[in-house]
């Protein structure tokens, strides 16, 4: 099966986050075909990472989700691009990290693994199993894969993901001062945290706030009494502060509960490798058992999670060469006992 045929394949299994055992089965079974040995960790009933090796202990593992955000498109492509949810976040990526898996084994060099994890689009539940798999302690680096244009990615700003609850009190909607808006709450503290000055980083830029879900009430012609947002911000400083600040514009007005959080990511820089800072949050923060992590990956982050979902059929193919290059200077590294000039930015 070729890169874009396998492509194709991936993306027309059906792979919404929570439901992944399409995929997980597909891939366990297709790398099986080529001759990896295959774990499938268990994260919980029904979700299970995908871990292939070829020898006892890979020094270099490529990782990515097989998980995709809602709804599920169809594959579709052209001359120029393959279509379809998950083209380039992130099962454009998983084909060319495995034909890049496959052209290394094709020049005998065996210590590589492939890591493939549920969840990442949630709250990266896979990674979190994962970074407890005993395999990780021979795993120096982590080549981890998200849409990145092919660049290296030296940061990832972090996240932090919340729900906030307001409580209200029910009443005919004719006689409102029977009752108490918990929607009118909701909508208030959201406009305070909208006005909040967030950190700003000159390296990782403005912190910013997404309102993602809201939802409350029963029906027209009833005061609600219960309502609820959830929302993520990108952090370009540790999550405490901004913790702080959220907590203060939230006051005693409605409570809130922390879904996942994670700081600013540093990742590895190597010369002879564009390289760039990203927006996004990755599994990296919560595969710290790992080894070093690098970030990168064909496709673009503006086409990620959209109805016109594509990769280029051209940056695949130098995807594989970039994975291929990217693991001969990682394993030279590792031979030389920690010579040459890696640094972190």
């Amino acid at each position: 099966m070729n890169l874009f045929t396998l492509t194709r394949e991936l993306i027309d299994i059906p792979s919404l986050t929570g439901a992944e055992m399409g995929i997980w089965n597909f891939l366990a079974d297709h790398l099986e075909s080529l001759g990896y040995r295959v774990d499938l960790q268990d994260v919980e009933e029904g979700r299970a990472n995908v871990i292939a090796t070829t020898t006892n202990h890979p020094i270099v593992f490529f990782s990515t989700h097989m998980d995709t955000v809602p709804p599920h498109i169809k594959s579709g492509e052209d001359d120029n691009y393959i279509y379809g949810r998950g083209a380039c976040d992130a099962k454009g990526i998983i084909a060319a990290q495995i034909e890049a898996a496959q052209r290394l084994r094709g020049e005998g060099i065996n210590d590589i693994g492939l890591l493939f994890t549920v969840d990442e689009e949630a709250g990266s539940a896979g990674a979190r199993v994962a970074n407890s798999h005993p395999i990780a302690k021979s795993c120096e680096y982590l080549i981890n894969g998200e849409p990145t244009d092919n660049k290296l990615a030296t940061g990832s700003k972090g996240s932090l993901r919340m729900r906030i609850k307001a409580q209200g009190r029910a009443a005919h909607s004719a006689y409102p001062e029977n009752g108490h808006s918990a929607i009118d709450i909701l909508l208030d503290v959201l406009s305070d945290i909208r006005q909040s000055d967030w950190p700003v980083n000159d390296n990782f830029g403005n912190t910013t706030c997404n309102i993602g879900t809201i939802n409350g009430g029963t029906r027209a012609n009833v005061i609600p009494a219960e309502a609820e947002a959830e929302l993520q911000i990108r952090l370009v400083t540790p999550a405490t502060p901004v913790k702080e600040m959220l907590e203060h514009a939230i006051g005693d007005r409605a409570q809130v509960e922390y879904l996942s959080e994670n700081d600013p990511q540093h990742m590895l820089a190597l010369d002879g490798f564009e390289s760039c800072v990203v927006r996004f949050t990755t599994d990296i923060p919560y595969l710290t058992s790992w080894g070093t992590p690098l970030l990168i990956g064909p496709g673009s982050i503006f086409d990620a999670h959209t109805d016109h979902e594509r990769i280029a059929k051209k940056e695949m193919t130098d995807a594989v060469d970039l994975y291929v290059r990217l693991v001969h200077t990682l394993i030279a590294h590792a031979a030389r006992n920690g010579g040459g000039s890696f640094r972190k930015e």
